[in-house]
């Protein structure tokens, strides 16, 4: 699926960020990355096989059994948690993430044609941001209208989709969301606006 292939009427499209813009892992496996280098000068431990056991973890059980899956291989102090989650926030990454191409052509076409682009990303305000910030957006920032929708409800609740369509003077029939989830989907829904899979853009 294209830009084309959307109806031409909609005016305004809006985007989940990770696994829809880009590949969340790009920006995971870095900060495990760091995290594995800073046991290794703490505690002594081999990187390569912290980096090893976070990303199978990751890519077999999901990123929210990393650490305690390090903690319990290793025999971690709890201290450490504090650091991964802050680090997790707030990390500099050694590599801009990158944009799926066929997103970035994507939003390329709608800045284009004139159209409006906004960013409603569930997850923790400080960490989406840090992403977002290190994206490489091929200029396109300036074009960009970010939400978070654990700033008023989590998906899928429509509360962020309703605020945003408020702000922006949007009718739903005018507006479409492309996600991920099952969460996306039911968001989208409830708000009333059409919605696509990333999946049908990436294949």
């Amino acid at each position: 699926m294209t830009y084309n292939d959307i109806a031409p009427r909609k005016q305004a499209f809006i985007f989940e960020l990770d696994n829809v813009l880009y590949p969340e892992k790009d920006y995971l496996y870095q900060v495990y990355y760091l995290f594995a280098a800073m046991l290794e000068y703490t505690e002594l431990l081999d990187a390569k096989v912290l980096v090893s056991l976070m990303t199978r973890t990751c890519e077999e059980q999901g990123a929210g059994k990393v650490f305690e899956t390090v903690q319990q291989k290793f025999k971690l102090d709890g201290k450490y948690l504090d650091g991964y989650n802050q680090l997790m926030d707030t990390v500099h990454l050694p590599l801009r993430l990158l944009l799926y191409q066929p997103m970035l052509t994507l939003l390329q076409d709608i800045v284009v044609d004139r159209k409006q682009i906004f960013i409603l990303t569930s997850g923790k305000p400080e960490r989406q941001l840090n992403k977002i910030k290190q994206t490489e957006w091929h200029h396109l920032d300036p074009y960009l209208t970010c939400y978070f929708a654990e700033e008023t409800a989590p998906k899928p609740e429509p509360d962020s989709l309703h605020l945003l369509l408020k702000d922006h003077n949007l009718q739903r029939r005018d507006v479409v969301m492309i996600g991920n989830s099952t969460v996306d989907e039911l968001c989208a829904e409830a708000g009333g606006v059409d919605y696509f899979p990333a999946t049908e853009f990436l294949a």
